[in-house]
């Protein structure tokens, strides 16, 4: 399996695994605004993450190649809802900021993962 294929699966997966982790924890150890916060970033960010993997998955599959105008459309509409979705939780202040803001990091902190160990792998590898 290539690099890259490893890294998508692995973000995949861990995407869920850290968003359960994030709102476990911030429901037993913090106010219910900033839970909901980080509930609904953590939501947010990795329903858009699996559309935008759905979306890429199905432009590149033969025989019915979408444009490349077509999967930016989709990008910007898909942005462009999930900024009025977090407007509203702000401006409503139903959520908390800071916890909003560790939620839309759920995907991030994926990545970073994913990164750091195929840069140990890498290591390691070469070390063999």
């Amino acid at each position: 399996m290539q690099p890259q294929e490893r890294i998508v699966r692995f973000v995949s997966r861990s995407n869920w695994v850290l968003f359960a982790f994030f709102v476990l924890v911030s429901f037993f150890c913090a106010s219910k605004g900033f839970a909901f916060g980080v509930l609904s970033g953590g939501a947010i960010v990795t329903v858009n993450f699996h559309m935008l993997a759905r979306t890429l998955q199905k432009a590149f599959q033969p025989p019915y190649i979408a444009s490349y105008q077509s999967v930016i459309a989709k990008y910007y509409l898909r942005f462009l809802v999930s900024g009025i979705i977090i407007f509203i939780l702000l401006g409503l202040k139903l959520v908390h900021p800071l916890g909003l803001i560790i939620g839309l990091s759920v995907v991030a902190a994926s990545f970073m993962l994913a990164t750091l160990l195929e840069i140990k792998k890498l290591i390691f590898k070469e070390a063999v």
